[in-house]
């Protein structure tokens, strides 16, 4: 065979598995929300407004990706590609992000159900102190079992390496970056959803004060910052970990009482924002597949 004929054949492949050297538009796309969403990941607010900005930024990533899977260019790489491990790789990694948002879902649910009995039970205020106390054991049973499946997710999460390597295609970098960023986010929600670990019983009530407690002047930025599942928690343990007086309690209840309704109030876009997710994982592991 002729050698020039066969080195246009191998550069005809090289530059099929590659990106071209003017991007399609969608693929410039993704590169876009991927700068925002690492830029947003370094933020260092753990409130549900910053989640909700993180979790929106990902949902439209993830609707570019869906458009890049269709894309004849990258058909092409997949169907050259679909028999090596990364292929492989790919698929299993969206089964893991769908197995930690199914988590993220339970901890969710979970917590907004102890929350709402809670709130009922301090709203009619029936049963006294001994039965609010009560409640409040069991809520923070069920927090802990959350914690515990929550903190067993997260140690397993893989950091997952986005280095290019010369023997990967550049198609399928973008998408195992794609991954990695999608991990990063969910792993930011379990541990929102995780709340606070405690230090001591002793500092237990000065934390709840310095997380729920009023101020006089209230900073936009420190309201937005703050974590409302930690606050829930904060509250939750200041009261069970201390024998206080009927009017230390009164004072008490009216913080966890502040932290639930703050958490009700803004947990459910926190929600809204999950589901969406999940679906367009969902939607571009079938891409995915459809090109297997």
């Amino acid at each position: 065979m002729d050698s020039s004929a066969l080195n246009s054949r191998n550069s005809h492949h090289i530059r099929s598995n590659s990106l071209p050297s003017k991007p399609h538009p969608v693929i410039e796309q993704v590169g876009e929300h991927l700068c925002r969403l690492k830029e947003a990941s370094e933020a260092t607010s753990s409130s549900s407004f910053e989640l909700c900005h993180k979790l929106n930024g990902l949902q439209d990533l993830h609707d570019c990706v869906d458009r890049l899977l269709l894309l004849p260019l990258t058909q092409h790489v997949l169907a050259d590609e679909c028999d090596k491990k990364w292929f492989n790789d790919l698929l299993e990694g969206s089964v893991r992000l769908l197995d930690l948002c199914d988590i993220a879902k339970d901890a969710l649910l979970q917590t907004k159900e102890c929350v709402h009995e809670l709130e009922s039970v301090l709203r009619r205020g029936r049963g006294g102190k001994m039965f609010i106390e009560s409640e409040l054991q069991k809520c923070l049973s069920s927090r802990k079992l959350i914690k515990k499946t929550i903190y067993k997710a997260l140690k397993i999460v893989e950091t997952k390496s986005c280095e290019k390597n010369q023997s990967t295609p550049a198609t399928i970098s973008l998408l195992k970056q794609v991954e990695a960023i999608s991990y990063n986010i969910i792993k930011s929600l379990l541990s929102f959803l995780a709340g606070t670990k405690f230090p001591s019983n002793s500092s237990r009530w000065s934390l709840v004060t310095k997380l729920v407690q009023p101020r006089r002047v209230a900073c936009e930025v420190e309201e937005t910052n703050r974590n409302e599942v930690a606050l829930v928690d904060a509250a939750l343990h200041s009261i069970a970990s201390q024998k206080t007086k009927k009017s230390n309690f009164l004072v008490q209840d009216d913080n966890l009482q502040n932290s639930l309704k703050i958490f009700s109030s803004n947990i459910q876009e926190v929600e809204g924002d999950l589901e969406a997710l999940h679906r367009r994982i969902i939607k571009s592991r079938v891409s995915l597949l459809n090109n297997y």
